[in-house]
């Protein structure tokens, strides 16, 4: 992901979704999306995730973003009112490997939102970045999150579960990997 490719302020739209750079205007909203209890559990986000979280996350994700480590972008139906969020990080250097992660609002969940998010990132990901594998890694007991990813064009590999620990527990990841053409 390099500035000479990503350009500054980020749009992409298709399947139903608008994705937009997260905005100033947003915290409170963000704080609303993220500040959930299944968000806390499946996620690596703090909790509660209240105001002061937000704005440590958005200027994160901006640091993040001008590093070009990540992008991460709120879902919209729109380009307006953000219900949720997808992200694209580099796995190592260069632009062969890059995973993706989301998250959707509890109000907004059931709707395909996710699977749609995913699918217009991994388009993006794979046409204007040029990466080659695009990976989710998702717990085994988060079925909604497997059933996104399948949904989203995505199959469980073959691949050893990653074993590591967040917020005093131990996750097992499988890896998912994009299989389109």
């Amino acid at each position: 992901m390099t500035c000479d490719i990503v350009p500054a302020e980020l749009r992409l739209s298709g399947h139903g979704v608008v994705l937009r750079e997260w905005e100033d205007d947003d915290l409170a909203t963000m704080a609303a999306l993220f500040d959930d209890p299944k968000v806390a559990y499946w996620t690596p986000l703090v909790s509660p995730f209240d105001l002061e979280a937000a704005r440590l996350y958005l200027k994160r994700a901006r640091e993040r973003r001008a590093a070009e480590q990540r992008i991460q972008l709120a879902i919209t139906v729109d380009g307006g009112e953000a219900m949720g969020e997808v992200l694209l990080m580099r796995s190592g250097s260069g632009l062969e490997v890059a995973e993706i992660g989301y998250s959707v609002g509890a109000a907004y969940r059931g709707r395909g939102l996710a699977a749609r998010a995913v699918r217009v990132m991994t388009e993006f990901a794979r046409g204007a970045l040029g990466i080659k594998r695009l990976l989710l890694e998702i717990e085994a007991e988060n079925t909604a999150s497997a059933t996104v990813a399948g949904a989203a064009g995505y199959y469980l590999t073959d691949a050893p579960p990653i074993l590591t620990e967040e917020k005093g527990r131990t996750l097992s990841l499988r890896t998912w990997e994009y299989g389109g053409s």
